[in-house]
Parts: structure tokens; C-alpha cells; sequence
């Protein structure tokens, strides 16, 4: 009786493992799909983004707009043509800046952000800024146009500036502290 119990314990796991197959996905559409729709998407709101700045630049025909390798566009209101140091990182700047639409509405005014310290490329700012201050002399002011994608991205800043929000700031380069 014990060996005929044992022989169809036997016989019940080997004919168990034998006959095993892999279960299927539960979703059968793969995530990769979904991250190049995501892509898709992402590519087509950058589109109509850059399509409203080109066409913001277009009206504002008073000033001559450079754009930048790095994804923003910049005029100047007040050059320095003399040869002075810019910004390296690790410098310390101080500025003054402002934040609007592109309907010249004023999302943050100068007084209410204030004047900034800015370690360059060490702390966290606006990354369209971040890069544009090292364009700058003492003593300079630029306009930047500046994407979501380089300002406060999908989400905007949970206040005055919302999802996918292209923002105009002008900044003034006060001072800078050479590292």
C-alpha cells in the first residue's frame, strides 16, 4: 500500500513537469509601444510650441532674436561690447529677473522673486536660464524665450505657470563673483 501511494505520488509530479508551459502577458500590447506613443505626443506639443514662439519672434519684429544651441531664443536689451568675463561654473552671480507669458502678461514680477545668488551649473534654476547666464557680461540684459521643456516642463510650476508653458524672462546680469 506505502509503495503504491509512493509510485502515484511519483508518477503525479513527474507528469506535472513535464507538461509546463509559460503563461502569457496579461497585457498584450508591450510597453515599448506605449513609450513611443508617449514620444509621439511629447514631439507633437513641442512642435506647436516652437510654432507659437516662431510666430511670437515674428510680431516682435522691434528686436532681432538669436536662438541657442542649447533650446531657447535670446535678444538683447542692453550689449556690452567690450571684452569681460562671462559666467563659468562654479561662479557665483547675482541677478534680477522677471517671468511672463507670451502675451507679455507678468507671471513673477522682479520685486516679488527678488535678487538671486546663483552658483553656475551648482544648484538648481530654471535650465533655460541656467544656460543663457553664460552668454552674459556684467552688466547685460537679455530677454530669453524659453520652452517648457527648458523652463518648468510638462507640469509647470503648481502656481502661476501651467502645463506646457513657454515663459519670457528678462534678466540682468548684476554681478559676478569669479570662482
Amino acid at each position: 500500500m506505502k509503495f503504491s501511494l509512493f509510485f502515484v505520488f511519483m508518477l503525479f509530479c513527474f507528469a506535472n513537469c513535464s507538461t509546463s508551459q509559460a503563461r502569457r502577458p496579461i497585457d498584450p500590447k508591450p510597453s515599448s509601444t506605449i513609450f513611443q506613443d508617449n514620444i509621439a505626443t511629447t514631439k507633437k506639443i513641442i512642435q506647436i510650441e516652437e510654432a507659437n514662439i516662431l510666430k511670437y519672434i515674428e510680431n516682435d519684429s522691434l528686436k532681432a532674436y538669436e536662438i541657442s544651441p542649447n533650446g531657447f531664443w535670446y535678444t538683447y536689451i542692453h550689449k556690452i561690447e567690450e571684452d569681460m568675463a562671462t559666467p563659468k561654473p562654479g561662479d557665483v552671480v547675482t541677478l534680477s529677473y522677471d517671468i511672463r507669458d507670451l502675451n507679455d502678461s507678468i507671471l513673477y514680477h522682479k520685486e516679488t522673486l527678488g535678487v538671486k545668488n546663483y552658483r553656475v551649473d551648482k544648484e538648481d534654476f530654471i535650465s533655460g536660464i541656467q544656460k543663457g547666464i553664460k552668454l552674459m557680461k556684467m552688466g547685460e540684459t537679455i530677454i530669453f524665450v524659453i520652452p517648457s521643456y527648458n523652463a518648468f516642463g510638462i507640469s509647470g510650476d503648481g502656481n502661476k505657470i501651467g502645463f506646457n508653458k513657454t515663459i519670457k524672462s528678462k534678466v540682468t546680469l548684476l554681478n559676478i563673483k569669479l570662482n
